[in-house]
């Protein structure tokens, strides 16, 4: 059989097997494996997909993904992203709309603790939408801001979907991890302004603003509260930056400072919490290990079928420009982004797209920030918004899914603005990793 029909046959199958709820490791490995039988034949495919694996794993770049996975879940168990709301919301509480400022300025700190925007959307949905509804906010702005700011969470660093990004593409972790601090803060910016916007339009949904003054001695008091997230901070995102470590040093570091702040500040639940955190780490990096393979095996199947190098030819002859190209790849992954999950789509995708971004002469770097952006909408869009699903986990009794993705929809837009301002400047994304002195 024609290698490029196995190819589309392939694809078509993967397709299928997602449609059905195979897990997308399962898919992935399974398309992979078979396609290559049937093209190479079965001794070969075993052998290939045995010696991948092995190699794949001995990359140092996967020792970061469980240190990063555990200091994100400990950090939410840890009371520091308390710390960082009550801090935040005594220098910023009395603006308008200022308890949402504060939601999303903690959630972009909090970031520098945690990778996943799941965290980041669950704690301060328990933490930051109680508070804004005894204040007068309506829910579904409440959760809404809750919900959308805990995807700062997966851009800042440390990210786990950058982490992942740049082992299936091959592209320096430490500088996507770097890079990813500009489409973070670009993002927390434009929910901010947003919010301020929405209170002048809609004031009746942001209630009014804490009455009581707060003195200048009372917010360099609260400064204290959040020293942990500067230690990490400087530590990852300095450390990286300045080349004192490696993305795998700084992780191990953070995972070390967040395992002794547990043992000091938790009482006697610190051993359960420690338990508890080490467990759910272990399962969601098996997880993610899992699929990392499948997507593996997946692209090699590609390249033996010939499909990679015949998209290729096809995107060059089609004659788009860059940015429209890069434009496409944005929509395209926002459309997937309302069925797969975060690490799903990059898996599926960068197989494909990355060489050909490549031979275009796209910067990886930039390509890498504005579709990580695209895929972060995708996290709060239904059905499979994966952040309103958590947050909705931990909502109050009389909050629905549908308040929550209808509150998350103001910000949808926000999200696009933030999109279009990075690929409008493709220098956000690339001037910091520019700068660093370490690779």
């Amino acid at each position: 059989m024609d290698p490029i029909l196995v190819g589309i046959i392939g694809i078509g199958v993967l397709i299928v097997l997602l449609a059905l709820g195979v897990h997308i490791a399962l898919a992935l490995a399974a398309v992979g494996m078979f396609g290559s039988m049937a093209i190479i034949g079965f001794e070969p495919s075993i052998w290939l997909a045995t010696a991948f694996s092995f190699s794949y794993f001995s990359k140092s770049a996967f020792i970061v993904l469980p240190l990063f996975i555990y200091m994100g879940l400990m950090a939410g168990s840890g009371g520091i992203s308390h710390n960082i709301y009550e801090a935040l919301k005594i220098w910023v509480g009395r603006l308008r709309a200022g308890l949402g400022i504060a939601t999303v300025g903690s959630c972009t700190a909090f970031g520098v603790c945690t990778g996943s925007s799941l965290v980041a959307a669950a704690v301060f949905t328990r933490i930051s939408a109680p508070e804004m509804r005894r204040q007068g906010y309506g829910k579904r702005t409440a959760y809404g801001v809750c919900t959308s700011a805990g995807s700062i969470g997966m851009l800042i660093p440390p990210s786990i979907l950058l982490v992942v990004y740049g082992i299936i593409s091959e592209l320096s972790v430490g500088k996507l991890l770097i890079a990813g601090t500009a489409p973070g803060l670009v993002l927390a910016v434009s929910f901010s302004v947003g919010l301020w916007l929405m209170s002048l339009f809609r004031p009746a949904e942001f209630g009014s603003a804490p009455v009581e003054k707060v003195t200048w001695r009372q917010r360099i008091v609260s400064l204290g509260r959040v020293w942990p997230v500067l230690l990490l901070g400087g530590v990852i995102i300095g450390g990286i930056f300045g080349g004192l470590f490696s993305p795998t040093e700084a992780g191990a570091f953070g995972a070390a400072v967040i395992t002794i702040l547990i043992i000091l500040t938790t009482g006697s639940e610190r051993w359960k919490i420690l338990k508890e955190g080490s467990l759910e780490a272990i399962k969601i990096n098996a997880m993610v290990f899992f699929i990392l393979v499948g997507a593996g095996i997946f692209a090699r199947f590609l390249m033996f079928s010939g499909i990679t190098p015949m998209l290729l030819g096809a995107v060059v002859d089609a004659g788009f420009s860059n940015l429209t190209f890069i434009i496409i790849m944005a929509f395209i992954y926002l459309i997937m982004g309302c069925f797969l999950d975060s690490i799903s789509m990059i898996s599926i995708t960068l197989p494909i797209i990355i060489p050909v971004v490549r031979e275009m002469g796209i910067d990886p770097i930039y390509f890498a920030m504005v579709s990580v952006l695209a895929i972060e909408c995708g996290l709060i869009t239904p059905p499979v918004g994966l952040n309103a699903y958590a947050a909705f986990g931990v909502a109050e009794p009389d909050v629905t899914l549908e308040d929550i993705f209808i509150g998350c929809l103001p910000f949808f837009f926000m999200m696009l603005a933030a999109l279009a301002i990075m690929i409008a400047f493709p220098w956000l994304s690339t001037i910091l990793p520019t700068l660093m002195l370490g690779d």
